[in-house]
């Protein structure tokens, strides 16, 4: 049974900083990529950033690039989104999501089959 635990949200204040951590369960990170997503009320779910389980390559929406960061530890089965110089517009649901067998992010598509965690909210406000 694959299962995704995302934690590390909580209320930051504009500028801050957050660590989410995404722990894999009944899975390994090399059978697939791991993609974060957020969704903010109201809006679409839409991509962050995704790490390959192949070569360890990275994407990053444009909102996020040269703020967030992500990581894996391959001994601890977590990957990890580091957030620097938050913004009230980063205010949303955090989720993890892997398929398995899908290991690179180009065109990362994940769909409500798919292993999803159960999301952890972030909040920017001051």
């Amino acid at each position: 049974q694959v299962q995704l635990v995302e934690s590390g949200g909580g209320l930051v204040q504009p500028g801050g900083s957050l660590r989410l951590s995404c722990a894999a369960y009944g899975f390994t990170l090399d059978q697939g990529a791991i993609g974060w997503f957020r969704q903010a009320p109201g809006k679409e779910r839409e991509a962050v950033s995704c790490i390959s389980s192949s070569d360890g390559s990275t994407y990053y929406a444009d909102s996020v690039k040269g703020r967030f960061t992500i990581s894996r530890d391959n001994a601890k089965n977590t990957v990890y989104l580091q957030m620097n110089s938050l913004k009230p517009e980063d205010t949303a649901v955090y989720y993890c999501v892997t398929t398995w067998g899908h290991h690179y992010c180009s065109g990362y598509t994940p769909s409500e089959d798919d292993y999803w965690g159960q999301g952890t909210q972030v909040t920017v406000s001051s």
